[in-house]
């Protein structure tokens, strides 16, 4: 039997910025640099509070949507663009995991015979509903990064405000735009907080709500997994992504464009994908696993 697909979610800003390498099986799930043109320049409501107090905030905001209790589900369209493929799906979170069905290939409608496959690939996960809930724990390790990387970002960095404070086209509200370098003071005994020493970037903080809404990381310096013997994130790679609130007060990391180039043991792997979601609707209740795979499979899927 095949294994079940599913989608993994972009857990916060700091681990997709660290952490796209197969070495932590972590694959995030959205894309895309906009074109974005600054607007005016404005300038910082209160220059008086440390720009490290917004990212305290923000630090907070972020741990509660990695902790997210899933009360509030939401289903959507994704479409990721990689070396391998290009393809689109709907989505429907559920308690234990994402599930998900393919649409488009390629740009273009399934044929028949793809869609007979996708379906059996979802008939499958109801067969076996908890082979979908014992594969999706793997990811608490990575859950568990996340908490780490977020908690001692704050620490690990040196922050300051941008000149002029240049707003995001389209994005309403105000934000707060702080840069971000590695304090070469920090120490830490804890291997995975390492990838923090070697990116520097910027962040849009929105104002009012205090989430990061833009995120644009480069690395600086080689970043190495466990002193280097296991892999090495490369100099140069870049990382841009953005997050929405999709639904009342529910943030979700919605485009995601990364440009990452890693040696993961002796081989080199090159990562360059682009992913999107769109079409968020709220769900008005949690569903199981199974639920999620039934609505699936009712919804009209056009072939060509």
């Amino acid at each position: 039997m095949n294994l079940p697909q599913r989608i993994q979610f972009p857990l916060n800003p700091v681990l997709a910025l660290c952490l796209s390498s197969a070495f932590f099986a972590f694959q995030p799930l959205f894309f895309s640099v906009l074109a974005q043109t600054p607007s005016a320049s404005v300038a910082v409501a209160d220059a008086n509070v440390p720009p490290r107090t917004w990212v305290e905030s923000a630090a907070t905001n972020e741990l509660s949507i990695i902790k997210d209790d899933g009360k509030l589900p939401l289903r959507y369209r994704m479409h990721k663009i990689d070396s391998k493929e290009d393809i689109t799906r709907e989505v429907i979170e559920t308690r234990d995991g994402t599930v998900a069905r393919l649409l488009e290939r390629n740009g273009q409608k399934l044929t028949a015979e793809e869609d007979a496959a996708e379906r059996e690939r979802l008939n499958e996960i109801l067969a076996s509903p908890a082979d979908f809930v014992r594969h999706h724990k793997r990811d608490d390790s990575t859950r568990n990064d996340s908490i780490q990387l977020v908690s001692q970002m704050p620490q690990a960095m040196v922050f300051t405000y941008v000149p002029g404070q240049p707003q995001l086209t389209g994005v309403a509200g105000r934000q707060v735009v702080i840069d971000f370098t590695p304090d070469k003071s920090y120490r830490t005994p804890q291997t995975i907080d390492n990838l923090l020493t070697g990116i520097k970037g910027r962040m849009w903080i929105d104002e009012q709500s205090r989430r990061v809404v833009r995120i644009e990381g480069l690395v600086m310096q080689p970043v190495n997994f466990g002193w280097g013997i296991l892999g090495k994130i490369n100099e140069g790679g870049t990382i841009v992504l953005e997050q929405a609130n999709a639904a009342g007060n529910r943030w979700i990391y919605s485009q995601l464009d990364t440009h990452l180039t890693m040696r993961v043991i002796i081989k080199t792997v090159a990562m360059n994908n682009k992913m999107t979601a769109s079409d968020f609707r709220p769900l008005p209740k949690p569903m199981s696993v199974q639920e999620a795979v039934h609505a699936l499979l009712a919804m009209p899927v056009p072939l060509r």
